[in-house]
């Protein structure tokens, strides 16, 4: 079977993320299918225990769609500039060609923060939660009644799990990117312990924490890929950590973690 998404959704292994969100806030679940292992927390209250039936679902129907899509335009895939889908592709590849075009990256950029999107949707439409968080390798979809702190792993850097972002409680929908050059199976240009962006949009959150960590070849290149990030209104907040070196834009507090 064609594999197109092989070590872009960030296959089966430990998941830093997750292991943070506590279990009297979030019930959770996990889906595997194929190369996509995905987290879903609900809180206890909303919990359904069909919830992974749903998820499941729309997860095999929707990467049912991409591999058949992809075997007519396999160029979708391999791009590692922006790419325009031809008009019969799949509404979801538009997204993906979009956001990543905006990021200045292929489409596929953005595929994982998609899926995230698309199942969070997918659990909103059929139960009534107050809190939802999907995590789908390391890129997160979120939707809070109260603040969350994400602990950020960075690899080897002294500053792995040090550093915590805020996520505060605004009642929408939110995404979390994170992109590593040294952690992960995910293709990476560059060689950031951790370069995290929160958008509205997490298919723009995705796209560009691909792009802006490919620019990071060094500690010394923060500051700079920190600026260079202010043309972009969409991006909420950024941080990057490179070894020793951290940047940060955006008004997501940050908080020092022992």
């Amino acid at each position: 079977m064609n594999q197109p998404f092989k070590n872009l959704l960030g296959g089966f292994q430990a998941r830093t993320y997750r292991s943070q969100f506590n279990t009297e806030r979030f019930s959770g679940i996990e889906i595997k299918y194929l190369e996509t292992d995905l987290w879903i927390g609900v809180d206890p209250e909303s919990f359904d225990e069909r919830m992974k039936e749903v998820a499941l679902a729309k997860m095999e129907s929707l990467r049912k769609s991409f591999d058949s899509y992809i075997e007519t335009e396999p160029f979708f895939k391999k791009s590692l500039k922006p790419f325009q889908p031809s008009e019969t592709a799949p509404k979801e590849a538009h997204e993906m060609a979009a956001a990543a075009e905006k990021a200045g990256i292929g489409p596929m950029s953005a595929v994982a923060g998609l899926f995230a999107r698309e199942i969070g949707e997918e659990i909103i439409r059929n139960f009534s939660v107050k809190e939802l968080v999907i995590e789908n390798g390391g890129d997160i979809y979120v939707l809070l009644e109260d603040e969350l702190v994400l602990s950020v792993f960075a690899g080897e850097s002294i500053l792995s799990e040090r550093i915590g972002l805020v996520i505060p409680a605004k009642n929408k929908k939110l995404g979390i990117c994170t992109s590593a050059g040294t952690v992960g199976p995910s293709l990476s240009y560059g060689i950031a312990d951790a370069v995290v962006v929160v958008c509205e949009d997490i298919l723009l959150a995705d796209a560009f924490a691909t792009a802006l960590g490919n620019k990071v070849k060094s500690p010394d290149h923060v500051e700079k890929v920190i600026k260079q990030a202010e043309q972009y209104p969409e991006i909420e907040s950024l941080l990057i950590i490179c070894e020793d070196k951290v940047g940060i834009k955006g008004g997501n507090e940050i908080r020092i973690l022992k």
